[in-house]
């Protein structure tokens, strides 16, 4: 067998949502061992959230072939028959830590090595998510804040910590934020749960619209993650698009919907704005200045909380009034956003460590710390939900889909998988807030 510092290295990306192919793509890219090409194949785990064509080309992070949309199941089968060096797991934690177990109990001889990460902020479930991503390779922590964090959560419960690797989020860059003459553009990143009742999207829908008739020689842009029927990591139940079509009079000519990269949005950006979007940590990084609304509250299930000491908290009314708020460079530097050049080595150690993974002739075996005997009553169920058993196996009824080769009943097994996905897309949308409606009656 050839040295694996003689061949490509080999690595699969397998994603949830459209967020998390983007940082799980461009993580690879960054992390890929220096020195030899990559080749990088692309899957997405069949679910809720699995993102159309458009969803992948807006968020720019490409394969080197189309990603191939999956089972958990099928995809162990596709590392027990393809050598991949290295497996990013760009999952929520449930699936992540059923991939882990998946991976441990396929025995390969020699195993890829297994990163996993956050796609932002990670301001709830810290324990949780965190647990659950336990066991992989590299637990990558997305500032020095972060990785702190996450050492403390794995030493307090007796978890080895030595998988916890400072590094960045990977879609950070793009030109430090320069004013233009004749340019005055305010960007609100709309996110699809926070805020999470019709009456408090509404009612940001209402303040953009005020604040553009107030400015009028201000670009008042909503930017939004995805259009009706399309789903991102969360269920978006009221989409501003449906809320704006009932406008009462109509938007004005300054105020306008769009869509498209969030780092090419914010090439033209002068205020970014918004409740607690990443976006604002791609807009800090590029010293743009931002405000994270205070309208609601600054409260844990926002997601705001996690802004307090940035210097960005503002509500409407002060950005009506002409504020501008400026980040403070202790708390931005702590986040891993400070745009003084550090960028560039960031994900150096997750690099090195991940070249040297990959240079073991043979890893240890992956050792989750929720097992059999640390967490019984709640990691079978857990795995059931990915249709494997409590060692890590697929379950028989899994065995049974997976033997299914035929190329027709393929075809029709998929497009009835498609109409079913619609169709709950669909139920979501626009059937589920209907029922609610009338319950309240």
């Amino acid at each position: 067998m050839s040295s694996r510092t003689s061949h490509a290295v080999r690595v699969a990306v397998l994603a949830d949502s459209d967020t998390r192919w983007k940082w799980g793509a461009l993580t690879a890219r960054r992390i890929a061992p220096g020195g030899r090409p990559t080749e990088l194949s692309g899957f997405l785990l069949r679910g809720r959230a699995t993102p159309t064509a458009r969803q992948l080309d807006e968020v720019g992070a490409s394969a080197d072939d189309a990603p191939r949309e999956v089972t958990g199941v099928a995809f162990l089968r596709e590392l027990r028959e393809e050598p991949y060096d290295v497996v990013v797991l760009a999952l929520v934690g449930g699936a992540v830590q059923a991939m882990l177990h998946g991976i441990a109990a396929l025995g390969l001889t020699r195993r890829p090595a297994v990163v996993t990460g956050y796609v932002g902020v990670v301001y709830e479930k810290l324990s949780d998510g965190l647990l659950l991503r336990h066991g992989a390779d590299l637990v990558l922590a997305n500032s020095r804040h972060d990785a702190q964090r996450f050492r403390a959560v794995y030493e307090g419960v007796g978890a080895d910590a030595g998988s916890v690797t400072e590094a960045a989020l990977p879609f950070l860059g793009g030109e430090r934020y320069v004013p233009e003459t004749g340019r005055d553009t305010l960007v609100f990143a709309a996110q699809p749960s926070v805020p999470v009742t019709r009456a408090d999207r509404a009612y940001l829908l209402r303040r953009l619209v005020e604040h553009a008739r107030l400015h009028p020689r201000r670009e008042v842009l909503l930017k939004l993650r995805s259009k009706p029927g399309e789903h991102t990591t969360h269920v978006e139940e009221f989409p501003y698009q449906r809320l704006a079509e009932k406008l009462p009079g109509g938007a004005p000519p300054n105020f306008r919907l769009v869509y498209g990269n969030m780092g090419e949005v914010l090439d033209r950006t002068d205020l970014l704005v918004t409740v607690s979007s990443t976006a604002a940590l791609e807009s800090l990084h590029r010293s743009v200045p931002t405000a994270i609304l205070t309208d609601f509250g600054i409260r844990e299930p926002l997601g705001n909380h996690h802004f307090i000491g940035s210097g960005c908290l503002a509500s409407w009314d002060q950005l009506d009034g002409g504020g501008r708020p400026s980040a403070d460079p202790v708390w931005a530097d702590r986040q891993g956003v400070a745009a003084d050049g550090s960028y560039a080595s960031a994900f150096d150690e997750a690099r090195a460590r991940l070249t040297k993974l990959v240079d073991t002739g043979e890893l240890p075996a992956i050792a989750p710390y929720y097992t059999a005997t640390t967490a019984p009553g709640y990691l079978p169920g857990l795995l059931a939900r990915y249709h494997l058993a409590a060692d890590g196996t697929p379950l028989p009824s899994s065995r049974t889909a997976q033997a299914e080769t035929g190329g027709l009943r393929r075809v029709v097994r998929e497009a009835v998988r498609g109409a079913a996905r619609g169709a709950y897309r669909h139920g979501v949308q626009r059937v589920a807030p209907v029922i609610r409606r009338m319950g309240e009656l």
